[in-house]
């Protein structure tokens, strides 16, 4: 194992030797930084730091790591930083319906003209990942392929598929991820499995609304993985969109509470009528298309919330404040 780790290592040095990370301090970015870094690769991380540089502190000294203070929406910023990378993974973005919504001109200029900035700079060598997601579907009924039409109900939902739009466009690579939890240097609480695992062990009590609705879910750590994963098989993936996740993880909302009672019983379930998700995601998802190409899932939900609950009952209120910002 340790000889063929290697052998890929090197592979992936010799093709693709410096990767700037647009996003590199959120939630997956953080997670994603290290890795890149252990496998011997340059890194440099392009952010805007809104909630501080605190989740690549631990890779900071590393010297083969680079950080730059800019916003995607910077055109030059991004040109500049881009120049002689062989790769560039594409994470920066507002994320979800929620904070879309509350500021959708800010969503549309980081997730629609930001990624433009990106293509626009992009030399005919240089390979874009960019962090697409499954709520670009839409309302769907029956099991979501690569095939799907792709139609978003959301601002979010909308911005990000017209990115993946571009970068497809492009020849680059779009991850159509599952709905991402667990522990990352910068964590986040509003994330469903984070979320739901925190109100049960503070207030022992979830209501929930469209329980029955069915959701796919990865962890950030494999999620991070399949950024390493496209960047080794990138001749394979380029100009292709991947759903990212497990077909052992498609499960209810409802399957997720229960999970997490199994951790904390004296949480009480309480089915709601108040609420709705305006992507509409209730459908189970394929993921045979990236699976047939050697990428698969390595950590459950149950595995997830077990590491969890060592870490939330040790956070300082400020901390569970920052972490439920996105």
């Amino acid at each position: 194992m340790a000889n063929t780790e290697h052998n890929d290592n090197v592979i992936a040095q010799e093709v693709l030797g410096h990767i700037l990370v647009t996003g590199a301090a959120g939630y997956l970015g953080s997670t994603l930084v290290p890795m890149l870094l252990k496998m011997g690769h340059e890194v440099t991380c392009f952010d805007r730091f809104l909630w501080g540089v605190g989740p690549l502190l631990s890779a900071a000294e590393n010297s083969r790591l680079h950080i730059l203070n800019g916003d995607v929406r910077d055109k030059e910023a991004v040109a500049l930083a881009m120049q002689d990378k062989q790769a560039i993974v594409h994470l920066a973005a507002i994320v979800g319906y929620p904070a879309c919504d509350k500021d959708p001109e800010l969503a549309e200029a980081v997730n629609v003209d930001g990624t433009r900035n990106v293509l626009e700079s992009k030399t005919p060598d240089q390979i874009v990942i960019y962090a697409s997601t499954g709520s670009c579907y839409g309302a769907v009924d029956d099991v979501c392929t690569e095939e799907t039409a792709v139609v978003p109900l959301s601002v979010y939902g909308r911005s990000k598929a017209e990115g993946e739009k571009l970068v497809l466009e492009a020849g680059g690579i779009a991850l159509r991820l599952a709905t991402l939890f667990g522990i990352s240097p910068r964590m986040r609480l509003d994330l469903l499995v984070n979320h739901l695992t925190f109100k049960a062990m503070t207030i022992k009590h979830l209501d929930l609304y469209e329980g029955h609705f069915r959701r796919t879910f990865l962890h950030v750590h494999d999620a991070a993985r399949a950024f390493v994963f496209a960047l080794k098989n990138y001749k394979l993936m380029q100009g292709h969109a991947f759903n990212v996740g497990d077909e052992h993880l498609n499960l209810t909302k409802s399957q997720v509470a229960h999970i997490i009672q199994n951790e904390i019983p004296d949480c009480k379930i309480v089915l709601s009528t108040t609420g709705t998700d305006k992507d509409k995601r209730d459908y189970e998802v394929s993921y045979e298309k990236i699976r047939r190409l050697g990428y698969q899932s390595t950590i459950t939900v149950e595995q997830g919330v077990k590491n969890l609950l060592k870490v939330l009952p040790c956070m300082l209120p400020e901390e569970l404040e920052r972490c439920s910002n996105i």
